[in-house]
């Protein structure tokens, strides 16, 4: 039996200082997906084939990520939600569900607080955004001291974990190519312009009315948290945790990652 191929198109929105490369695929209700640090619109290889044949989906790079440009000084993450209202306005995508994970949840939440009425659904993958989780009682979940350094020194990246190294090495291998793509800034100098970001209340969140889906990595060593403590700072929040998964839980667990957010678009109209 042959089955007919989304059609996918590929395209560079010209910023004041940048290029923004993105990539639309498929056709239905918009859902845009916002990458992280370590990635580019090619991270969400195992989504955009699987929700394609319902939903127009939309993978772009970030501001200085592969292939996009850089402006002088590196990428600035409070331009993130700036870029994606332009790209949602060159597309004429209308209203949109947003789905992020770690840096990306800083676009996600800024791009909810810049057009409170145009977001129909928010995932939050690994990350609470610009969201300061310490505003949460149980929230922050220590990370272990050194763990980062310690799978470094093993040649595994931080922000795929051991246990896709040591179970899915071809996929590790792959993250290792899609993150080396990006060059040309500090990545560190970016998340400290993050970290400087998080300092939204749950209530400015709240106050959009959006649907929310945390989904936190059991394994993550890079951002943990609570999913369920940070659901139950936002009415009508709801979280899913990705278990046996480091930081990319899209990645190494593409599967159940996909069916968690296809069930929560499909329940909120997302």
């Amino acid at each position: 039996m042959s089955h007919s191929i989304p059609q996918r198109r590929a395209g560079y929105l010209q910023r004041p200082d940048c290029r923004i490369a993105y990539e639309v695929t498929g056709s239905g209700p918009a859902l845009v997906f916002a990458h992280g640090l370590g990635g580019s619109l090619m991270s969400w290889w195992q989504q955009v084939p699987h929700f394609a044949p319902r939903r127009t989906c939309v993978a772009f790079s970030h501001r200085g990520f592969f292939p996009s440009t850089a402006p002088e000084g590196g990428p600035d993450p409070a331009a993130y939600a700036e870029d994606l209202a332009a790209l949602v306005d060159h597309l004429g995508l209308g209203d949109i569900s947003i789905v992020c994970q770690s840096m990306g949840g800083w676009t996600g939440v800024e791009y909810a607080l810049l057009r409170p009425d145009r977001v129909k659904a928010l995932v939050l993958a690994a990350t609470v955004g610009s969201i300061d989780p310490k505003l949460v009682p149980g929230a922050v979940r220590a990370k272990e001291e050194g763990a980062a350094a310690t799978l470094i020194a093993r040649g595994m990246h931080p922000a795929s974990g051991a246990r896709m190294a040591e179970e899915q090495p071809a996929l590790h291998h792959l993250y290792h190519h899609i993150f080396g793509l990006t060059q040309g800034f500090d990545r560190e100098a970016v998340r400290a312009r993050l970290y400087a970001m998080r300092t939204r209340k749950p209530a400015e969140l709240t106050a959009t009315g959006c649907p929310v889906l945390f989904v936190p990595s059991e394994e993550d060593v890079v951002l943990p948290y609570s999913g369920e403590a940070m659901a139950a700072a936002i009415p009508g929040a709801r979280a899913a945790t990705i278990r046996r998964a480091g930081h990319s839980g899209h990645f190494e667990r593409a599967s159940e990652f996909n069916a968690l957010v296809e069930r929560f678009l499909d329940e909120v109209g997302g």
